[in-house]
């Protein structure tokens, strides 16, 4: 923290990847706000749009009759996939479905042992990290976000690239910027596992036009966010 507080002033520009993220900045390191300015992280590139056009390596995990809810995150507390198993038993509870948990991290044991409690061990499958997640996305009818806090959240732009309905916490950091407070998907407070399996179960019943999710993850793209560093005024 001191030498942020003392290194920081001396830059020509200072950067966060939301304004959320800068924010917190300016509170940290004592720099006025209006010094940090806010870019997006350059998430739709080429590679991504090409990686998300390929075969998944598994397509009986998104393959069959009833609609698969698909998140990408560590298996940490950060992350409350405890609040989305809860959230995914309710919905089950009401609607065929399943969930598809991509990724791997130290809450495995506990996330497993919640996911045999709540009876869901033949709607959850959770395969660990796998090489490319994005076609995963593509081929779900809604991608899942539990998050406690976000620096910006990457994946929600990749879901939105992907034409998928995005259901996120309303967590500190990029999901409501990410999402245009609402208007790209649905916002639900942190750590409510019954508003965020009626968030599932809204984007589930009513998606979203894909065509205007995509357009919104251009947003992110490679060439409009290395023009906004171009465009940065430095001191």
């Amino acid at each position: 923290p001191s030498l942020v507080r003392r290194f920081y002033p001396r830059a020509d520009g200072i950067v966060a990847v939301s304004d959320s993220a800068a924010d917190d900045l300016a509170e940290f390191s004592r720099i006025p706000r209006e010094r940090i300015a806010a870019i997006w992280n350059p998430v739709v590139t080429p590679s991504l749009l090409a990686r998300m056009a390929e075969s998944p390596e598994h397509p009986e995990w998104v393959d069959g009759d009833s609609p698969v809810v698909v998140t990408a995150a560590r298996l940490a507390p950060q992350k409350d996939l405890e609040t989305l198993l809860q959230a995914f038993a309710r919905l089950r509870a009401r609607r065929e479905a399943r969930l598809l948990v991509l990724g791997e991290g130290r809450s495995r044991p506990t996330l497993e042992r919640s996911v045999r409690d709540l009876g869901l061990a033949n709607d959850v499958r959770m395969p660990g990290r796998v090489a490319n997640p994005l076609p995963y996305l593509k081929r779900s009818a809604a991608f899942a976000l539990s998050s406690i806090y976000e620096g910006f959240g990457n994946v929600l732009v990749e879901a939105l690239a992907s034409g998928c309905a995005v259901v996120s916490t309303d967590c500190p950091g990029g999901p409501r910027e990410i999402l245009g407070s609402g208007r790209y998907g649905r916002l639900v407070p942190v750590g409510d596992p019954a508003a965020l399996a009626r968030g599932l179960e809204d984007a589930l019943d009513s998606p979203p036009d894909p065509a205007t999710l995509q357009r919104r993850a251009q947003d992110f793209s490679i060439e409009r966010i290395a023009q906004a560093y171009l465009d940065l005024p430095l001191a």
